[in-house]
C-alpha cells in the first residue's frame, strides 16, 4: 500500500507539472498577443464611397510610415460604414465609447452627424479626428475642452472664397445659392451671405437629398429664366450630376458658371458629368490648395505616393486621376499629426487615459509636422471664445479652386495671392 501510494503521489505530481507549464505557456502566448490602438473611421461606404476609400487610403498610408505600430501598439483602421445616416454614426460614436482598444474615430464627409451630435461627442469624450466635414460649427463646442479637431476645409471660411472666385475670376455679379437642405447647406447660407453683402444675391434655392434629374432640370431651368449669371452650389455628388447635367441639356439659352463647394467630389461624379464637361460648361469647385496631379514635382509627395501605389495598387495605378483627392490628402496629414501627437503621450491599456491625454496633446504639438499641404507649426490650440479656429488645421490660405481635366483628374486654378503647395517640400 505504501508503494502504490507512492507511485500515485509520483504520477499526480508530473501531471500538475504537465498542467502548469501548458498554463504558463498558454498565459505568456496570450501576453504576447499583439496589441490594438483601433481607429474607427466613420464614413459613407456606400453611396460616397470614392470619398470614403480615399479617406482610409490617406491615413493608412501616414500609418504605413510607421509600420503601423507605436510604443508596442498596432495602429489599426475599423471601417464603420453610416450609409449618410446620422444616427448609424451615433451608433458607431456608442461603439468607439465601449471598445477598450478604440483611439479615436476618423470622421467622414457628412457633416449633419457630427454637428447633430456634437454635444454628446465633447460630453462623453469621442476624440473626433475630421478630415472632409465642412460644417462650421464641428469644430467650435463652446467649451476649453473640445474633442473635435479638423484638418479640412472650413466652412466659415469656405463661402467667402466661392464668393470671391464667383466674383474676381468669372465676374459674377447676381449669384444664385442652389443649397441642400440640411445644417451644412444652412450653415453655408450665413457664410455667403455675408460675403456675398446686400446687392450681389439673386436668390436661395433649397433641395433635398435624393432630388432626380427631372426635378433638377425644372430647378434649374427657373434660375436660368432669373436675373441670376451664376450658381453657387452647396451640395454632394449624388444631386450635384443631376444639376450639371441638367444645366448642359438646355438648348438656346446661356449656361451659367457653377461654382460649387467640394462634395461633389466625393462620389462618383465626373463619369456621371463628363460629357456635360465637355460641351463647355464652367464648373469650378473648392479644395485645399495640394493637387495629386502635381506630385511628381515635389519630393516628400512623390515619397508618399510611391508608398500608398504599394499599399493599393488597384486603386493608385494613376493617383493624378484619384476620385476625391483630397480625402487622401487630408486624412493623410491628418494621420500625420496623430502620430506627432502620440509621440508625446505614454500609451498604456487604460484607454481612457490614452484619450485624455492625446487630446490634451494636439493642442500643444512639439514639433513641425510636414505634410502634403503644408508644415503645420502648433496647428491646434486650446478653444476660447476668442479663438474660434483653434481646432482648425488649414485656414483660408489653404484654400484653392479647381476645375477637372478631361481624364478625371482634379487641376487647382491659380491664385495670385498665394504659392500653391507645401513650400518646404518643393525642392
Amino acid at each position: 500500500m505504501k508503494g502504490l501510494s507512492l507511485c500515485a503521489m509520483k504520477h499526480s505530481y508530473w501531471w500538475v507539472c504537465i498542467y502548469c507549464v501548458a498554463f504558463s505557456c498558454a498565459s505568456i502566448a496570450a501576453t504576447e498577443e499583439p496589441r490594438v490602438l483601433k481607429i474607427y473611421h466613420d464614413s459613407d461606404y456606400s453611396n460616397h464611397y470614392a470619398s470614403a476609400l480615399a479617406m482610409k487610403m490617406g491615413l493608412a498610408t501616414a500609418l504605413a510610415q510607421v509600420n503601423n505600430q507605436v510604443q508596442g501598439y498596432q495602429l489599426q483602421i475599423v471601417e464603420k460604414n453610416h450609409r449618410g445616416n446620422s444616427n448609424r454614426s451615433f451608433l458607431h460614436m456608442r461603439q468607439y465609447l465601449n471598445d477598450p482598444d478604440a483611439l479615436a474615430v476618423l470622421g467622414g464627409l457628412h457633416s449633419p452627424p457630427y454637428i447633430k451630435y456634437r454635444e454628446y461627442i465633447n460630453e462623453r469624450g469621442v476624440l473626433l479626428l475630421v478630415p472632409w466635414a465642412a460644417g462650421s460649427p464641428i469644430t467650435r463646442y463652446p467649451k476649453a475642452e473640445n474633442w473635435v479637431f479638423r484638418l479640412s476645409i472650413d466652412d466659415s471660411k469656405a463661402g467667402y472664397t466661392l464668393v470671391e472666385h464667383a466674383k474676381q475670376s468669372l465676374h459674377c455679379k447676381n449669384m444664385q445659392l442652389l443649397l441642400e437642405n440640411t445644417p451644412w447647406g444652412k450653415s453655408n447660407e450665413k457664410t455667403m451671405r455675408a460675403a456675398m453683402g446686400p446687392n450681389s444675391m439673386a436668390g436661395v434655392t433649397w433641395f433635398n437629398w435624393n432630388t432626380q434629374y427631372a426635378s433638377a432640370r425644372i430647378i434649374i431651368r427657373d434660375i436660368v429664366q432669373s436675373e441670376a449669371d451664376c450658381i453657387l452650389f452647396v451640395g454632394n455628388a449624388p444631386e450635384g450630376k443631376h444639376f450639371v447635367n441638367a444645366m448642359a441639356s438646355l438648348e438656346g439659352v446661356d449656361k451659367l458658371p457653377i461654382i460649387s463647394h467640394w462634395g461633389i467630389t466625393g462620389g462618383a461624379f465626373f463619369p456621371a458629368v463628363k460629357e456635360s464637361l465637355n460641351r463647355g460648361l464652367i464648373l469650378h469647385f473648392i479644395q485645399s490648395c495640394f493637387s495629386l496631379r502635381d506630385y511628381q514635382y515635389h519630393t516628400f509627395a512623390k515619397e508618399v505616393v510611391t508608398l500608398a501605389q504599394r499599399l493599393f495598387p488597384e486603386h493608385l495605378e494613376f493617383p493624378e486621376r484619384l476620385a476625391a483627392p483630397t480625402g487622401f490628402v487630408h486624412s493623410y496629414d491628418l494621420g500625420k499629426l496623430l502620430l506627432q501627437g502620440l509621440q508625446q503621450v505614454t500609451v498604456s491599456n487604460d484607454m481612457v487615459s490614452n484619450r485624455k491625454q492625446l487630446r490634451a496633446v494636439l493642442e500643444r504639438l512639439d514639433n513641425s509636422v510636414v505634410g502634403l499641404i503644408k508644415t503645420y507649426k502648433n496647428p491646434f490650440s486650446v478653444w476660447s471664445s476668442d479663438n474660434q479656429d483653434a481646432h482648425e488645421a488649414l485656414g483660408k490660405d489653404d484654400v484653392c479652386m479647381a476645375k477637372y481635366e478631361h481624364d478625371g483628374g482634379v487641376t487647382l486654378l491659380p491664385r495670385r495671392d498665394k504659392v500653391v503647395g507645401n513650400e518646404a517640400v518643393n525642392d
